[in-house]
């Protein structure tokens, strides 16, 4: 009987040890990162800053592992749905790498902050879910990625914070519009005006935080139940999703991309099982089509 092989590209990956020679697929889900480690289960991509003794200050070699993970993430078909968090339990990221910051003037500031942008927008416009799991300090290019992200879970402990006023500069990676849009004018005024921290319980009241938990476990457990209760669902309709909503911040006439978006889902082989699954009454088998 002839057995079905499964055919395997390869890829040259650099490492420590020099360069070795590795299946693509293997590679993809390899943590060759100096600043971010991660892995695939489940579906699910777990991203972890992992500068635990720099508090995960976000340099600028760590954004452009993000950058590159983030990237890998849209094209992998395993991963439908990303985790972020930070390493230790003292910080999620605790804000930009200052020993960097210093160095800025007027032409390289604007890139720093166009580089910063063109990351985190990746992080917003995924199709796929990316929720943030806030463990500690949340502050400046911090709760940047948190606010990118399309939800935030935060444990008890959490502490955000855009205090970039205090070093003469303002929030560079997208703050200024999304701490806005998340929490209403006044608000965003207030918190980086001062430059002071908020805590979760704070956080949540205001609308920058989802759900608050009693710890750094709870608060993965909670971000892992929502991300399965998703996974559920429609994927390309929760791709949709994602383009209407953030079309209510941009340019975009949102009612016309809702219109478009709803006649693309009634195309879909997603909408035909789902609505033959509700009459049937059994449990759609939806395949992202």
């Amino acid at each position: 009987m002839a057995r079905a092989c499964r055919t395997f590209s390869f890829t040259f990956e650099s490492t420590g040890l020099g360069v070795i020679f590795v299946p693509k697929l293997i590679a993809q889900h390899m943590s060759l990162f100096n600043n971010i480690s991660k892995k695939v289960e489940e579906g699910i991509l777990y991203l972890t800053i992992n500068r635990p003794d720099k508090l995960n200050a976000l340099n600028i070699a760590t954004l452009k592992e993000l950058k590159e993970v983030m990237q890998q993430a849209y094209d992998d078909d395993e991963v439908r749905g990303i985790l972020i968090t930070g390493a230790g339990p003292k910080a999620f990221v605790a804000g930009a790498d200052i020993s960097e910051l210093k160095d800025l003037n007027e032409v390289n500031g604007r890139k720093f902050s166009e580089e910063g942008q063109e990351v985190f927008d990746l992080i917003e416009n995924s199709h796929k879910p990316v929720i943030a799991v806030v463990n500690g300090y949340a502050l400046g290019g911090g709760c940047e990625i948190a606010m990118a992200c399309h939800m935030r879970v935060a444990s008890v402990n959490a502490r955000f914070g855009l205090p970039e006023v205090s070093l003469g500069i303002i929030p560079g990676y997208g703050g200024t519009q999304r701490l806005t849009q998340l929490v209403g004018k006044g608000l965003a005024f207030e918190m980086m005006m001062t430059g002071d921290m908020i805590d979760a319980e704070k956080a949540q009241q205001i609308g920058l935080v989802n759900h608050v938990v009693e710890d750094q476990e709870s608060a993965m457990q909670k971000a892992e139940d929502i991300m399965k209760r998703i996974f559920e669902r429609a994927p390309l309709a929760v791709a949709m999703v994602v383009d209407c909503v953030n079309a209510v911040f941009s340019e975009e006439n949102g009612y016309l991309l809702e219109a478009n978006s709803f006649a693309n889902c009634c195309k879909s082989k997603d909408f035909e099982e789902g609505t033959s699954a509700f009459l049937e009454k059994r449990k759609p088998d939806f395949q992202g089509e």
